[in-house]
C-alpha cells in the first residue's frame, strides 16, 4: 500500500514561493476542500463564495491572497494567486500509480516497431508497424497504438486510448481512457442521393503539453492533418472533426462540437456543449459560452453567447410562445415605421406650406 507523502509548511511555502504565517514545521499529509480539510491537510480559497467558510476551517494551512489573509488567525501560506499554487502543489499528493518500464508478456509490439527502453507498456498493449514510443512513456491496458504513430516523450495513455495509423503526439502529453485519434472523418460526396466515400489520407498532430479527456475523438484530416496546438486542455466527451486547427493553449470544457475545417485561435476558452460549424474562424483570446452556437466566423477577441439563461419553465414558456410570433411582430414594426415616415413627411410639407 502507498504511504502518504508528507511535507512541512516550510517546504510547501518554498515550493511555491509563498509567505508562511504560521509554523513552518508543521506536517501536511494531503489536500482537501476549504470546508472540509483536517488539521494535516492543506486547503486554498480562490472563490469569494467560499470566504464565509474561511473562519471555521479546521486546516492545517490555507493558500491564500494577502487580502484575504488579512484578520485570519491560522496558518496561511500568502501569495497573489492561491489556486496555481494549490495546482502546483496537488502533484505532490498524486497518489496515480506508476508502471514500471518494460514490456507486459501479453503486449504485442510489432518488430519494426522502435520502444524506449524506459518505456512502460501495460497487458494487452498492441504496438503496429513503423510506431515511435519516446522515453518514459507510460501506455496503460489494452491501448492500440496504430501504424507509424509517435508518441513523444513522457506521455501518458490511460488504458483503453486507441490512435489510428499517422497520429504524432508530442512531448508529456495526457490521454484520459476511451479517447480516439485519428478515426476517418466524415466525409462524402452525393451522387443522385447517394454518398461516395471519401478517403481521409491525412493524420492527426497533437503538440506538446497537451491533455485529452475521455471519450474523446480527434478525426484524422481528408488531406492535410487536423492540428492540436502545443498547451491545449480538451475536456471529456469532446468531437473534433477532420482538418480543424485549435491554437496554442486553448481550453475546451465538455461535450463541445467542433465541424470540419474550423480554426480556432490561440488562448480561447470554450465553454461546455459549444457546437461550431465547419470552414469557419475563430481569432485569438475569444470567450464562447456554455452552449452556445457559433455559425460565424469571429474576428474580434472578447466574450460571445448565443444560448438562454435558464428561466422558470412557466416564463420560458411565454418567452417561447411570443418568439414564434416575431416575424409577423417584424413586419408589423416595419409597416408602422413607414406610416410614421409618412406622416412626418406630411407634416413638414404642411409647416412649409
Amino acid at each position: 500500500m502507498m504511504s502518504a507523502p508528507v511535507y512541512t509548511l516550510g517546504e510547501l511555502a518554498q515550493r511555491v514561493g509563498a509567505e508562511l504565517r504560521g509554523p513552518a514545521e508543521r506536517q501536511i499529509s494531503g489536500l482537501a476542500a476549504l470546508q472540509e480539510a483536517g488539521p494535516q491537510q492543506l486547503t486554498f480559497l480562490a472563490n469569494a463564495q467560499y470566504r464565509k467558510h474561511l473562519a471555521t476551517s479546521e486546516a492545517g494551512a490555507v493558500l491564500l491572497t494577502p487580502a484575504d489573509a488579512e484578520g485570519f488567525a491560522g496558518a496561511a501560506l500568502v501569495l497573489a494567486n492561491p489556486y496555481l499554487a494549490f495546482a502546483q502543489l496537488s502533484h505532490l499528493f498524486d497518489r496515480k500509480p506508476i508502471a514500471a518500464p518494460g514490456i507486459h508478456p501479453s503486449a504485442w509490439v510489432a518488430e519494426d516497431a522502435v520502444v524506449d527502453p524506459t518505456a512502460a507498456i501495460g497487458p494487452g498493449v498492441v504496438v503496429e508497424s513503423g510506431a515511435v514510443i519516446g522515453a518514459r512513456v507510460s501506455l496503460g491496458a489494452h491501448c492500440v497504438i496504430g501504424a507509424r504513430s509517435v508518441i513523444g516523450e513522457d506521455g501518458w495513455l490511460a488504458p483503453r486510448v486507441t490512435l489510428y495509423h499517422d497520429v504524432h503526439i508530442g512531448k508529456r502529453v495526457v490521454i484520459q481512457s476511451g479517447a480516439v485519434l485519428g478515426g476517418e472523418g466524415f466525409g462524402f460526396a452525393n451522387d443522385k442521393g447517394v454518398w461516395t466515400k471519401i478517403a481521409q489520407i491525412g493524420g492527426v498532430t497533437i503538440g506538446d503539453d497537451v491533455e485529452i479527456g475521455a471519450n474523446t475523438t480527434i478525426d484524422r484530416g481528408a488531406l492535410a492533418d487536423t492540428v492540436i496546438g502545443n498547451g491545449v486542455k480538451l475536456d471529456n466527451q469532446i468531437m473534433i472533426a477532420h482538418n480543424v486547427q485549435v491554437g496554442d493553449h486553448t481550453a475546451m470544457a465538455g461535450c463541445c462540437g467542433i465541424s470540419g475545417s474550423t480554426k480556432i485561435g490561440k488562448h480561447c476558452m470554450i465553454a461546455g456543449g459549444v457546437g461550431m460549424v465547419g470552414h469557419i474562424e475563430v481569432c485569438d483570446h475569444v470567450f464562447v459560452t456554455g452552449m452556445t452556437m457559433v455559425t460565424r466566423s469571429i474576428t474580434e477577441p472578447g466574450a460571445y453567447s448565443s444560448g438562454t439563461a435558464m428561466q422558470p419553465a412557466g416564463e420560458w414558456k411565454k418567452s417561447a410562445a411570443r418568439l414564434r410570433h416575431l416575424d409577423d411582430m417584424a413586419k408589423r414594426l416595419q409597416q408602422l415605421e413607414k406610416q410614421f415616415a409618412a406622416v412626418t413627411r406630411s407634416g413638414d410639407d404642411s409647416s412649409d406650406s
